[in-house]
C-alpha cells in the first residue's frame, strides 16, 4: 500500500466518477446506477436516492476532471477550493469496523459533498508527497479516461483491462500488418 486505505480508496472512486461522464456516454443514467456507485465505492452516511442528489454528483464531474489535466498550482486551486466551499474540517473517526481514518465533512452531509472533500483529501495527499504524476489519462487512443496508478513501479497504462486488451490487439495487428507487407 502506498497511501492509507481511505486515500486509495477516495482516489479511486474520483477517477470512477469522473468516467462516468465519457465517451462511451452516461455512466449515471439514473439513481439506481448513483446507488450501485454508492455500494461498489463503500460510501457510507447519508444517500437521498433522489434525481436532486444524482444531478449534484453529476455536476462534481468536470471540477474532478480538471484535476487529472492541471498543473500543481490549478490542482491546489481546485482542492483548495472544494474544501473551503464544503467547509471541510478534518477529524479522525472510526466506523463499520473500519480502523481510524479521517472524515472532513459529517456522514450526513450531502452524498456530493462529502465524495469532493474525499477526492480533495485524497489529491492533497498526492500533492503533499509529491505523487501527482500517479494521476494520468488511458494511453489507449480513443479513451480519454482518467485513472490513478497505485503500481509500485507506476507501470498502470490503461484505464482497465479492456483498454490494455485492445491496444494489444491494435499492436498485434500491425505488426502482422508491417509483418506481411515485407
Amino acid at each position: 500500500m502506498l497511501f492509507a486505505h481511505d486515500t486509495e480508496c477516495s482516489l479511486i472512486a474520483a477517477a470512477a466518477l469522473v468516467n462516468t461522464d465519457g465517451t462511451d456516454g452516461e455512466g449515471l443514467p439514473d439513481v439506481a446506477a448513483l446507488d450501485a456507485f454508492f455500494v461498489a465505492h463503500s460510501y457510507s452516511g447519508r444517500h437521498e436516492h433522489t434525481e436532486a442528489e444524482l444531478e449534484s454528483v453529476r455536476e462534481l464531474r468536470p471540477r474532478l476532471r480538471r484535476i487529472w489535466h492541471a498543473d500543481t498550482d490549478e490542482i491546489v486551486r481546485i482542492v483548495n477550493g472544494l474544501l473551503r466551499e464544503h467547509n471541510a474540517l478534518p477529524q479522525l473517526i472510526t466506523h463499520d469496523d473500519e480502523p481510524y481514518h479521517i472524515h472532513a465533512v459529517p456522514r450526513d452531509a450531502p452524498l456530493a459533498t462529502r465524495m469532493a472533500v474525499e477526492a480533495a483529501m485524497a489529491i492533497a495527499d498526492l500533492v503533499r508527497s509529491g505523487e501527482l504524476s500517479r494521476l494520468r489519462t488511458c494511453e489507449r487512443p480513443g479513451c480519454d479516461d482518467v485513472l490513478v496508478d497505485l503500481s509500485k513501479n507506476r507501470s498502470r497504462r490503461f484505464c482497465d483491462a479492456s483498454c490494455g486488451n485492445r491496444a494489444a490487439v491494435s499492436a498485434y495487428r500491425a505488426r502482422k500488418a508491417a509483418a506481411a507487407q515485407r
